[in-house]
């Protein structure tokens, strides 16, 4: 599935250095697409990790009038829940900056996996490739809302996700080939506790995240973890 994609890693000393080159990653990816293409298209991940970087964006200069902010997916759960992704990255930095908020695009997943996906559907809909995707590594090697061991759902650009293993079990995600058409992928891994899926990763077992495969290759940025 991914012989003919490049998988570039990196890896960093700490969890500050991982946190500044995502940052500064980003903010050239920004600048790059707004040359090119007179706005930014970046899709965001949730998590720990993603959580550090938006704090450090929200301290950053940027030409935030021409970015527009997606997620990668989100829980069905209420807008104010805490373990919302969109939540949290607004706190920890959406808030802080001029984005505007109509170019902010909160996957609505208040309405349930079903009309949560529709809605968000037609928000990519028609949408050129984006420009940077950001995802991250569960333990089990999900990323995003694809999960080992479930049929993987292309029928659209956002898809209904049901039964997650981990909790709340009905999500909304950007379906695998969407998550590919983009510039860039950027994935996000840090934690001992990632070491068995990143080996996996390595020795070419097909775990959910080796479904994101673009044909520009993807960068993993790691920190904590070994790469035997």
């Amino acid at each position: 599935m991914t012989s003919n994609v490049a998988t570039r890693w990196q890896s960093f000393n700490s969890q500050t250095e991982i946190n500044q080159a995502t940052t500064q990653r980003i903010l050239d990816a920004a600048k790059e697409a707004i040359a090119k293409h007179g706005n930014f298209l970046i899709v965001l991940a949730g998590g720990s990790t993603p959580k550090n970087v938006y704090e450090l964006l929200a301290k950053a200069d940027a030409d935030w009038s021409k970015w527009h902010v997606y997620y990668n997916d989100d829980r069905c759960l209420p807008v104010d829940h805490p373990e919302r992704n969109s939540l949290m990255a607004a706190k920890a930095w959406l808030d802080h900056v001029a984005i505007p908020k109509s170019q902010i695009f909160d996957i609505p997943t208040e309405l349930g996996p079903i009309e949560g996906a529709k809605a968000y559907a037609r928000t990519l809909a028609g949408l050129r490739t984006f420009d940077l995707v950001l995802l991250g590594l569960g333990e089990d090697g999900h990323t995003a809302s694809l999960f080992p061991g479930q049929t993987v759902d292309n029928s659209a650009d956002a898809v209904p996700v049901f039964n997650a293993p981990k909790p709340p079990a009905e999500r909304v995600t950007i379906s695998q080939n969407r998550l590919n058409d983009t510039h860039e992928v950027i994935f996000l891994v840090t934690g001992a506790g990632k070491q068995e899926a990143v080996d996996n990763w390595r020795k070419g077992v097909k775990i959910p995240a080796t479904l994101i495969a673009p044909a520009c290759g993807v960068d993993v940025y790691s920190f904590g973890v070994a790469l035997n």
